[in-house]
């Protein structure tokens, strides 16, 4: 396959980001400095969310939101098949065992409904995705959480800047966890944040990701002592202040990033519609879309091929396809280690065999949007019936 001319994700770095990087790594604080809380109470403005922490990767934000909940051996944790395994992950970390709930077959996101039925009395919490970016039905499951008494966590590591009901993601939930790799929607180069409401849960993410010790280096110093406390058993999942310099300039880029998303979704929306053996996800009119990913079904109507061969076809013709995700319930270690396997999740499975991803991302040019089209009309007329 030839090295993808347009990307399904990139970075958008310019001048302006790199001065604010250089400046810190001038300055005394590199890490554990004073850019770090800058960048969480700017974060939290921008999701209307009372606290925010930042962690060194998204992984690590939904293992803090796992360890702040007391998430431990025993315990359940409802997840969805159709994710990246970080979100499932997270829980057996913390000793808990994930149990995989189906999707909804117009949008791929949790079904309420599957979830109600894997409840058990092992439950602590529910995980929501918003795959792709679409908001989750929080009406619904946080009816589920309250009736169960369980924890709700939205995973919205594909939603920064979506909005279900008019509430942004990042105050839907108990606990809510961001990325912000490369390809999301800003980009600290890797790096995470959890937001919440919950004046208890950010001091115990926050410990948590400084080894389980109640001050960092740049507190001590500030208060002229050396003495520190382990409280907790913790990690090391700390940001930089370079990181975060980087974070606050692109934060605030974000608003005209995510209209460019969003320009380029309605692009492929009206142009796909037509297309045989091209089938759109439903986007809900109750929610904004926030547009990390922009995935299609490839139908076995008027198709006389396979996804494989789509995918294929459109890599060697430079345009950078992915498929998100294979459900995580049939990954090997899942499947050895919590005995899962097909027939779990029947939605979520089959719709695997059907989804992938085309280039979204803020710096495509027209004419990039315009050549993905075009070899995708040449890729599926090619194998119509």
């Amino acid at each position: 396959m030839n090295h993808a001319k347009i990307p399904y994700g990139r970075q958008s770095i310019d001048d302006e980001d790199i001065r604010a990087v250089v400046e810190v790594l001038k300055s005394d604080w590199i890490t554990t400095g004073p850019l770090i809380e800058k960048f969480e109470n700017a974060f939290a403005l921008v999701v209307d969310a009372p606290y925010a922490v930042a962690f060194s990767s998204g992984t690590a934000a939904l293992h803090a939101a796992m360890f702040a909940l007391g998430i431990t051996s025993g315990d359940e944790v409802i997840v969805p098949a159709m994710t990246f395994a970080a979100t499932a992950n997270c829980i057996v970390y913390q000793g808990g065992t994930p149990v995989f709930a189906d999707v909804t077959p117009d949008n791929l996101l949790i079904d309420p409904d599957d979830v109600e039925k894997k409840i058990t009395s092992k439950t602590r919490a529910i995980i929501s995705v918003d795959y792709a970016g679409h908001p989750c039905d929080y009406d619904r499951l946080k009816t589920i959480a309250r009736k169960n008494d369980l924890f709700l966590v939205e995973d919205a590591c594909h939603a920064l800047g979506a909005e279900y009901r008019g509430k942004k993601a990042g105050s839907l939930a108990d606990l809510t966890a961001f990325s912000f790799h490369p390809v999301k929607h800003i980009t600290t180069g890797e790096g995470g944040m959890v937001t919440t409401d919950d004046p208890d849960m950010a001091p115990r993410a926050r410990i948590f990701r400084n080894h389980g010790i109640t001050t960092d280096q740049r507190q001590r110093s500030e208060q002229g002592t050396w003495y520190y406390e382990m409280v907790e058993l913790g990690y090391n999942y700390r940001i930089t202040d370079f990181q975060c310099a980087l974070g606050l300039s692109q934060l605030r880029k974000l608003p005209r990033w995510l209209t460019r998303r969003r320009e380029i979704a309605r692009r492929y929306d009206e142009a796909f519609k037509t297309f045989v053996g091209i089938s759109l996800l439903n986007v809900h009119q109750d929610v904004t879309h926030a547009y990390h990913l922009y995935v299609v079904r490839l139908t076995s109507d008027g198709l006389k091929t396979n996804r494989k061969a789509i995918f294929t076809s459109l890599r060697e013709a430079g345009i950078g396809v992915n498929v998100h995700y294979i459900p995580v319930h049939l990954h090997p270690f899942y499947r050895e280690r919590f005995r899962t396997g097909p027939g779990l999740c029947p939605i979520a499975e089959a719709a695997y065999e059907q989804i992938i991803s085309l280039p979204i991302f803020p710096g495509m040019s027209e004419d990039d949007v315009g050549t993905v089209i075009r070899a995708v009309r040449d890729a599926t007329d090619s194998y119509s019936g």
